[in-house]
This record gives C-alpha cells, structure tokens and sequence, in this order.
C-alpha cells in the first residue's frame, strides 16, 4: 500500500468513527438530528476501491490436486470449483443448481441476479465433482449441492439466509485451503469470479 493509500484509508476511519459517534448521539437525543452532517446533500464518505485478485491457472492446478482435505474443506473447494468452471457463477446461483438443469452437455440455469437465461458448456471436470454428489440424489429435481435443500423457497428471506451461512461457511473453509495450498491471495467464493477472468484474459 502506497503513502497516498494509506492516508486516505486512514482517514475514511477517522469519518467512519466520527459518523459512529454521530449516530449515537443522536440517538441518545444529545445532539439534534437537523446538525447531522452525513446523508444526502451533505458529506459522504468515499471508501476506497479493493483490488480483488484473481489466481493463476498454476494457482488452481495445486487447488485442483491437493489432498488430505477434510470433508468440509473439500465440499467448499468443490463448491468454489464449480463456480469457476462455470465462468465465476455466483455462489447464490451455484447452489440453487438441480440435477435436471443439467443435460444434453450443459448447465442450462437462470441467474439469480437478473433474471437472464445461460447455457454453459460442461467441462470434463464437473463430471469428477458431480460423482461425489450424485449418490445423495434421489430425484431429478434434487439440488446438487446440499445447502438449499432444506430452504423455504416461498420466503426469500429464508432463501438469502442459508445462502449468506453457506457463504460465510465456505469462505472460512477456502481459507485453511489456501494456507495448505501455500497460497498466498485470499481465497475466497468471490474470488473465483475474478479467477475466470483473470485467466481468461491471459487466454
């Protein structure tokens, strides 16, 4: 981090504590709503940008090989390698994946975030993760990770909770798979987005 990176951070902190203290004292009736001076039409903090790096295909070639995982860290590599395969998915569409959403050699899904139909091609790889899964699959219909299974998908509510844990669970988890990769960027679910890209760039 350069000098200049430093001292804006520092000061985005600064105004972060003081929009905190702000708050509070409203709150608490100490200082009157109308002196408040964050919001719109008054001072807004900029937060700088974060510079999300992606791995190198050498990266996920020693994610793709490594061994002695637990199931739980090998479920979340799984997890995070299907998002990639399938050009960085995000992983609230990932795990909403059916088994008959797959067919005649592709992923046939609609995105979560915009409502667009894709198909994607499925590469060779998938096939060694779905072998893992397919012996929990009891109808066509069934998820194929295991995450939303139990989900009310009448209450949206429902269904952004059990995505965020199953996030948060799969993050924890991709860290101690970077450390025992000997990775040295952080690993995360997002991460794999940017991996694709990244890589696809070089190609």
């Amino acid at each position: 981090m350069c000098i200049r990176d430093s001292v804006e951070t520092t000061a985005m902190n600064v105004m972060v504590l003081i929009r905190l203290l702000y708050n509070r004292a409203v709150k608490d009736k100490t200082v009157s709503r109308e002196l408040y001076p964050f919001g719109n039409g008054k001072f807004k903090i900029k937060f700088p940008e974060t510079t999300k790096v992606g791995l190198t295909e050498t990266e996920v070639k020693t994610l793709e090989n490594l061994e002695g995982l637990s199931y739980n860290e090998q479920h979340s590599l799984n997890v995070w390698l299907f998002s990639l395969y399938f050009a960085g998915m995000r992983v609230s569409d990932v795990l909403k994946i059916r088994w008959s959403k797959i067919y005649d050699g592709r992923l046939h899904y609609r995105m979560g975030k915009n409502s667009k139909l894709v198909y994607l091609k499925k590469p060779l790889k998938v096939d060694a993760i779905l072998k893992q899964y397919i012996k929990d699959k009891a109808h066509e219909d069934d998820f194929v990770f295991p995450e939303m299974r139990k989900a009310d998908f009448t209450d949206a509510k429902d269904i952004y909770r059990k995505s965020k844990v199953a996030t948060k669970k799969f993050n924890d988890n991709l860290k101690k798979i970077a450390i025992k990769a000997g990775i040295h960027k952080k690993l995360t679910m997002h991460i794999a987005r940017h991996t694709f890209g990244h890589i696809s760039e070089d190609k």
